[in-house]
């Protein structure tokens, strides 16, 4: 069987990412909003998880993200203590940081997302290509987007949005 589709099939790395950085700013954005719709107090209810808390997973999400983006930017590493920001100052960073991050990658071109680059942290070191990077980190976020859905079902939560990229290709 062959798919066919009616929109014009682009398959540049540039583009891939590009689509790959805007999806992942909508499904962080999606998530924010669907959040904010719930009590505040949920978000820091424990519940089992990696992280305690919905407030403490998305602060992890948001820690990668700056991590990976300084990576990428080949730009110092900063740990700033996330921990102490209030569930608002959360949702607004993270918001914040993915449009920083979108804004980073639509800049870039092929040759600029396929250059290696070299990173240290206390927990791994490692070089490859920048877009290998880049994918990790959206779906590192989005395995914990994931998490949080459970979560929130956990705490009665049951409304969750649908972030899946193949729904964001329908509705972008």
């Amino acid at each position: 069987m062959i798919l066919t589709t009616s929109k014009p099939i682009s398959n540049t790395l540039s583009v891939v990412m590009k689509n790959f950085a805007l999806y992942n700013a909508w499904a962080n954005k999606t998530m924010i909003y669907w959040l904010q719709s719930h009590p505040e107090k949920l978000m820091d209810k424990e519940t089992i998880s990696s992280f305690p808390t919905i407030r403490l997973t998305l602060l992890h999400i948001l820690s990668c993200q700056d991590f990976w983006l300084s990576v990428l930017e080949e730009s110092p590493q900063h740990t700033p203590n996330y921990e102490l920001l209030s569930t608002r100052a959360c949702f607004d960073m993270l918001l914040e940081q993915s449009e920083q991050m979108t804004a980073y990658i639509l800049s870039l071109s092929d040759a600029e997302l396929s250059q290696e680059v070299v990173f240290t942290s206390p927990w791994v070191q490692g070089k490859e290509s920048r877009f290998e990077y880049i994918h990790h980190v959206f779906n590192h976020s989005t395995y914990h987007r994931g998490q949080i859905v459970t979560m929130g079902r956990n705490l009665g939560i049951t409304d969750a949005p649908m972030t899946d990229y193949g729904y964001y290709l329908t509705v972008r």
